[in-house]
């Protein structure tokens, strides 16, 4: 169980930093309305991605909220990874901007996959 934990928290708390405080805090500089512009989508997407990513990263982070809430910002980062990984292999090609969301998605696995860990094992004791 421990071992879950560990993993659990520290690729959660990375998925938050980058994800959640990140974005909080770049999402309506001008840099970050460019990279939105640039893929394709209309301005209005950047401040609703932030917003969800945000409640999203919180909804992961905070112990207290429901996993059916926790089942639904897992799923939802996931289908973000993916889109981002697909959007920028159209626009710029193989390149480590589109391997970024791929390693993002991998440590979303890590830390759903160690939360069902700690889920179960919490239930058993």
């Amino acid at each position: 169980m421990k071992k879950a934990k560990i993993i659990f928290w520290i690729t959660t708390t990375i998925i938050f930093l980058f994800e959640g405080v990140l974005v909080a805090f770049t999402s309506q500089t001008e840099f970050a309305k460019e990279g939105i512009r640039h893929l394709g989508y209309p301005d209005y997407f950047g401040s609703m991605f932030a917003v969800f990513k945000v409640l999203g990263t919180l909804s992961l982070i905070i112990p207290k909220v429901p996993s059916r809430i926790k089942e639904w910002a897992y799923a939802g980062f996931g289908i973000d990874f993916i889109s981002a990984f697909v959007s920028i292999m159209i626009v710029d090609g193989f390149g480590f901007g589109a391997i970024l969301p791929l390693i993002f998605l991998g440590l979303l696995v890590l830390s759903y996959i160690n939360y069902h860990k700690m889920h179960s094992l919490s239930k058993m004791l």
